[in-house]
C-alpha cells in the first residue's frame, strides 16, 4: 500500500498541474486564432468578441469572490494598461498569426522575458549581471535562427517582435501599478478595458459601413468562444489558483510550456513543421528564458500574475 503523499507535496502537485493546464490553454490560442479565421471572422470581431465575453466573466467571478476593486490612480493606470497596452498586445499577435506560423509567432513572442530584463535594467533599477547578458544574447541567437530558418512574411514577423515588445512594456507598467491590488481584479479591469476599445471601434466601422466580421459558421464561433473560455477566463484562473502553490520562480517555468503546446498543436492540427535550425532557435530562446528566470530575470513578481495573457 502507497504512503499517502504529504500535503505540502500534493499541494505543490497541483500548482503544477494547474499551471501546465494554463499554458496548455494559452498555447491553444493561437490555434483556436486559425479556425476563427477559417470560420469568417476577422482580427476586430475576434477580439471584441474575446474580451467582451471573458472580461465579463471573469468580473463576474471577481465580484462572486468578494474582491475588492481598485480606485482612483491605481484603477486609472490599470485601464489604461488594458485599453493601450493589451490592445496593441493583441492586435499585433493576431494579425501576425495571418502573416506567419503559428508556431513562429508562439515563439517569436515568447522573447519577452528578454524584452522584460532590458526594461526593468533601463527603468526599474535591477542589475544587469553577466548571466542576464549571456541569456539576452542566447535568446536574441535563437530568435534570429527561427526567422532566418523558416517562412514567415516579414509582416508577420515584424508584429510577432512588436507583440513581445509592448507585452514587455505592459509587465513593466504592470510592475509599477498593480502592487497591492487582487491579480483576479487586475485582468477583469484589463479585459473590460480592452473589449470597449474594441467594442467602441467596432461601432464606428459599423457606423461608417464596414462592420467588423463575426464568425459565419459554427465552427468559427466555437473556436472563438474557445479563446474566450477556453485561452482567456480558464487560463487565467488555472494560472491564479496555480501560483500561490508553485512560487513565483518555478510558474515562471512552467509557463514555458505556452509555446510548446503552440508548436505541437500546429504541427498535428495545421500540418505546420518548423525546420531543423528553427528548432534549435527554438530550443534556445526557451533555454534563455529558462536561465533568465532562474537568474531573477524573468518578469517581476509583482507582475507575475499578469503573464501570458494575451
Amino acid at each position: 500500500m502507497l504512503a499517502p503523499t504529504p500535503p505540502a507535496r500534493a499541494d505543490t502537485l497541483r500548482g503544477a498541474l494547474l499551471v501546465a493546464l494554463s499554458a496548455s490553454a494559452f498555447g491553444a490560442m493561437a490555434i483556436f486564432g486559425r479556425y476563427a479565421y477559417a470560420g469568417g471572422t476577422d482580427v476586430l470581431g475576434l477580439l471584441t468578441l474575446r474580451f467582451l465575453i471573458g472580461g465579463t466573466l471573469l468580473a463576474a467571478i471577481a465580484h462572486r469572490r468578494g474582491v475588492q476593486w481598485p480606485r482612483g490612480r491605481t484603477l486609472a493606470g490599470i485601464v489604461a494598461m488594458g485599453s493601450i497596452g493589451y490592445v496593441g498586445q493583441s492586435l499585433c499577435y493576431f494579425i501576425a498569426l495571418q502573416h506567419a506560423e503559428a508556431s513562429l509567432v508562439a515563439l517569436l513572442l515568447y522573447l519577452y522575458p528578454a524584452f522584460v530584463t532590458l526594461l526593468a535594467a533601463l527603468w526599474l533599477g535591477e542589475r544587469l549581471t553577466r548571466v542576464k547578458a549571456a541569456a539576452l544574447v542566447l535568446c536574441l541567437a535563437g530568435s534570429a535562427l527561427m526567422v532566418g530558418g523558416g517562412h514567415g512574411e516579414p509582416l508577420g514577423i515584424a508584429l510577432s517582435l512588436t507583440a513581445a515588445v509592448v507585452y514587455s512594456l505592459y509587465i513593466v507598467a504592470g510592475a509599477r501599478v498593480t502592487p497591492g491590488v487582487d491579480p483576479l481584479a487586475t485582468t477583469a479591469i484589463v479585459c473590460l478595458s480592452a473589449a470597449a476599445v474594441f467594442s467602441g471601434v467596432s461601432i464606428v466601422r459599423t457606423l461608417s459601413g464596414a462592420p467588423p466580421h463575426l464568425p459565419a459558421t459554427p465552427s468559427g464561433w466555437a473556436a472563438v468562444v474557445a479563446i474566450a473560455l477556453v485561452s482567456t477566463v480558464t487560463a487565467m484562473l488555472a494560472f491564479f489558483a496555480g501560483l500561490p502553490r508553485l512560487g513565483a520562480a518555478r510558474t515562471s517555468m512552467l509557463s514555458t510550456l505556452e509555446p510548446v503546446v503552440t508548436v505541437l498543436l500546429a504541427a498535428i492540427l495545421l500540418g505546420e513543421r518548423l525546420t531543423p535550425l528553427q528548432w534549435f532557435g527554438g530550443a534556445a530562446v526557451l533555454a534563455a528564458v529558462l536561465w533568465l528566470v532562474r537568474a531573477g530575470g524573468g518578469p517581476p513578481d509583482e507582475a507575475v500574475p499578469l503573464e501570458a495573457n494575451l
